[in-house]
């Protein structure tokens, strides 16, 4: 199997993310060790053809991405396509009937709901892993090693100050502190404004990209800056960037799955549409692939699997919707 963590680095360079699970002279070439797990598998699988398309987080994304790349190996003509525009632009496509699925680092809201019944749209949900939501800053700030919520709530609310690294702490340098988050169509945007913001305005001079490759080089680039975006995109790039503890707990597989990294340990999340798991044979062939090899892609791309019985439940699930 692929080291999915390293390229996660080098990959997601851009807003959009295009998968294809179809054999062409152009995919790369899968390594001897996917080869023998693969070639066992398409002795029994019969073979599909078809087009899948989704969109969404790009906190999911990573598990997605190695996902299509396996599957790859078992159905070739297969051809699997996702976007990554952010939790809220997935739901907005999904929506409009443009995808078969989303990629959610939250949970669906209230109104997407009502506009999916409004559209005649009936979806599943589908918890794929757990996610730490983590808060970086630059690995020579030899300053900071613990924040508490109301910290980051000083910080990241704006008030109408220039925030500087004093205002937390007075033995702290009295320099202007560098904001990078996530965009308001991310989950992760969404989540920590419910959690840490309680609805206020973001800082103002904060930085924002759906792209979380641009948060990390933001930070990686600036002594002062701060960004906070999934777990797997720290672990990636742990050697030049800095992990703060929240609450003096540090986010680790441990601490995610057992929750003690609160408030901001987070489910991720697939939103199927049903009438495309019953009318695709390869958007289902898919999606039964994905959960069952969930567990194991969130823990290689560096997110934290969940037990399981709950991989079991949504692949029974599935089968309800044949």
């Amino acid at each position: 199997m692929k080291n999915w963590k390293y390229l996660l680095m080098t990959t997601m360079v851009g807003s959009a993310l295009v998968l294809g699970a179809c054999g062409d002279d152009t995919s790369s070439e899968p390594t001897e060790e996917t080869e023998t797990e693969t070639a066992g598998d398409t002795q029994d699988e019969a073979v599909l053809e078809g087009k899948v398309a989704g969109d969404g987080s790009s906190t999911v994304a990573p598990i997605t991405e190695a996902l299509v790349e396996e599957y790859a190996g078992v159905q070739n003509k297969v051809q699997v396509s996702v976007g990554v525009s952010g939790t809220g632009g997935g739901f907005e496509k999904f929506i409009a009937g443009e995808t078969d699925f989303a990629n959610a680092s939250r949970p669906i809201k209230d109104e997407e709901k009502t506009k999916l019944e409004e559209a005649g749209i009936d979806f599943t949900e589908f918890q794929v892993a757990n996610d730490g939501l983590s808060v970086v800053v630059n690995k020579d700030n030899d300053w900071v090693e613990d924040l508490t919520v109301e910290d980051l709530k000083k910080m990241w609310i704006e008030d109408g100050t220039t925030k500087k690294w004093s205002d937390i702490n007075p033995e702290w340098p009295a320099e202007e502190i560098v904001f990078y988050s996530p965009g308001t169509d991310s989950g992760t945007y969404d989540y920590f404004d419910e959690v840490i913001l309680d609805e206020a305005d973001l800082v103002k001079s904060a930085t924002l990209s759906e792209d979380d490759n641009v948060l990390v080089q933001g930070v990686q680039g600036d002594k002062n800056a701060i960004a906070f975006f999934g777990y797997a995109y720290y672990l990636a790039n742990q050697d030049t960037l800095k992990v703060v503890k929240v609450n003096g707990v540090e986010p680790t597989n441990e601490t995610i799955e057992s929750g003690e990294y609160s408030p901001l340990s987070r489910p991720l999340f697939v939103y199927a549409k049903n009438s495309a798991l019953k009318e695709n044979p390869a958007f289902y062939d898919f999606m039964k692939y994905t959960l069952e090899n969930a567990g194991e892609m969130a823990e290689a791309v560096g997110y934290v699997s969940l037990p399981q019985e709950n991989y079991d439940k949504g692949l029974a699930d599935l089968e309800a919707l044949k």
